[in-house]
């Protein structure tokens, strides 16, 4: 792997971004997977709409791996899917849910363990500057985490 980011140093191209979302996944499977997950651990679904080339779903999903807060309360609180919605891939779920992406990537879906849509939230109003603001996605992440 290092030889790799080498080469492409040396080179001049930057190193590509390791793909987050499946391209082929079917959106309504992983979404009944992540549904019937939640139901088992009391927690709600985030459904996180985006693409690889995604230069800020990237840097979204970084924070939340690496940030212990947003981390801990993520794994507490939520079952993660993450929507490719590149080249109309899963239109149909981005339809079922209102249209989430004409907000932009990354948007963001939460619904009950149920499956009712909870509130869709345009990912730029956690951004502050060139990053998305740790205290804002907490905030986010606690309002919608399921009352227990």
């Amino acid at each position: 792997m290092k030889e790799l980011l080498l080469l492409a140093l040396l080179l001049g191209q930057p190193p590509a971004a390791p793909a987050l979302y499946d391209e082929k996944a079917n959106g309504a499977q992983q979404i009944e997977k992540a549904l019937a997950e939640a139901k088992r651990g009391k927690k709600n679904v985030l459904l996180q709409f985006g693409a690889n080339w995604c230069h800020w779903c990237h840097k979204l999903h970084k924070l939340c791996d690496e940030d212990k807060a947003l981390a801990a309360e993520l794994k507490k609180s939520f079952v993660v899917v993450l929507i490719d919605v590149d080249k109309k891939h899963n239109e149909d779920i981005n339809q079922r849910y209102g249209n989430p992406t004409k907000l932009g990537l990354p948007v963001l879906v939460v619904l009950d363990a149920r499956g009712k849509q909870l509130w869709t939230q345009d990912s730029g109003k956690l951004e502050e500057g060139d990053h998305h603001d740790p205290a804002k996605v907490l905030a986010f992440l606690k309002q919608w985490a399921p009352k227990r």
